[in-house]
């Protein structure tokens, strides 16, 4: 079993900045991939961004030039660094990470989520 642990929401001013991290643990033999997804209230989960074991990385339309998501593979943690926030981002956070558990079985796991508030 495969847990994650998110970290580092809150309230910010439109134009400000956050960063979360997320944290996977217990029995990993691999991590194809990690990302984050967000859901508004009355809204669809959608992808934010995505890193792969390979370093590529896919983003969201609407975060593109402002969200950077990095990966540090030593300590199986994914960040997102979010600039220049604005209200539309406003949303649950959710990590998200494809791994393998074995040499042969893989799954997906979602953290519990993170709350961003982007209010003034």
């Amino acid at each position: 079993q495969v847990q994650l642990v998110e970290s580092g929401g809150g309230l910010v001013q439109p134009g400000g900045s956050l960063e979360l991290a997320c944290a996977a643990s217990g029995t990993i033999f691999r991590i194809v991939a990690m990302g984050w997804y967000r859901q508004a209230p009355g809204k669809q989960r959608e992808l934010v961004a995505n890193i792969n074991s390979g370093g590529g990385i896919e983003y969201a339309d609407s975060v593109r030039g402002r969200f950077t998501i990095t990966r540090d593979n030593a300590l199986n943690t994914v960040y997102l660094r979010m600039n220049n926030l604005k209200p539309e981002d406003t949303a649950g956070y959710y990590c998200n990470a494809y791994v393998y558990d074995s040499a042969f079985h893989w799954d997906q796991y979602w953290g519990h989520g993170t709350q961003v508030t982007v209010s003034s």
